[in-house]
């Protein structure tokens, strides 16, 4: 004759717990799948700031996703996801039913974004000068190396992020993650290539690095008189 005993007791025939009132037992989780979506758009992301840097995508020309998804060996949709990042960050812009043209910046636009890098990085550091220690500065050194190595390699795709990531780590000390959101986004656009610009030698990109360390230098040293000129000088540069 069948058990009439409720699932209580059989749970506790079979030495499991039973579990209060009110509570829900649930399977072991099954394990959660990975989403490539993501992965792939910021590789083909990363791909085609690289492209843009290093001069392959050409400005005012338009540049369809389905061409890029065949040279990238992927499907549009990821090319197209990533562009329309790019387009935010006034790298491209959308062309209806055709693509998307590569910006053609002028040097007045460089010009301007550089007076507005100045505008809310001097004051920011200046203030950061007279109230961070030498030695969280010191702890930076090796973010300014990595844009050096970057710099000597020639590599001026790996420049870029480097030098990025050197300023926003300088900027984040202030504790302003507004600030350093805006900072950033005005960084990058000022990256990408001018209209029929020459290639960025990598001289340059080496000068660039080194005023880095410069700007380590003085803000250790808390030489007021020096950070202001270095950024200012800095901002407009070729690497930047």
């Amino acid at each position: 004759m069948p058990s009439q005993a409720g699932p209580d007791a059989r749970r506790a025939d079979r030495g499991e717990q039973t579990p209060a009132r009110g509570e829900h037992t649930h399977s072991e989780p099954a394990t959660p799948r990975v989403v490539r979506r993501h992965s792939v758009r910021g590789q083909i992301l990363a791909a085609l700031r690289s492209a843009l840097l290093g001069g392959e995508l050409v400005p005012g020309e338009v540049y369809s996703a389905p061409v890029l998804g065949e040279r990238f060996g992927v499907s549009a949709t990821p090319v197209r996801e990533a562009m329309q990042q790019l387009a935010l960050e006034g790298a491209v812009e959308v062309v209806p039913n055709r693509g998307f043209r590569v910006t053609e910046r002028s040097a007045r636009e460089l010009a301007e974004l550089a007076e507005v890098r100045a505008l809310i990085e001097v004051p920011v550091m200046l203030r950061l000068a007279r109230t961070v220690s030498a030695e969280r500065w010191a702890e930076l050194r090796p973010l300014a190396e990595a844009t050096a190595m970057a710099a000597a390699a020639g590599d001026r795709a790996a420049y870029a992020e480097a030098d990025r990531a050197f300023h926003g780590a300088l900027l984040s000390l202030c504790g302003n993650d507004q600030l350093v959101m805006v900072a950033d986004d005005l960084h990058r656009r000022s990256q990408w290539p001018l209209v029929s610009a020459p290639a960025v030698r990598r001289a340059d990109l080496i000068a660039d690095a080194a005023e880095h360390s410069a700007l380590l230098d003085a803000l250790e040293t808390r030489d007021l008189t020096a950070i202001q000129p270095l950024l200012r000088e800095h901002f407009a540069g070729p690497a930047d």
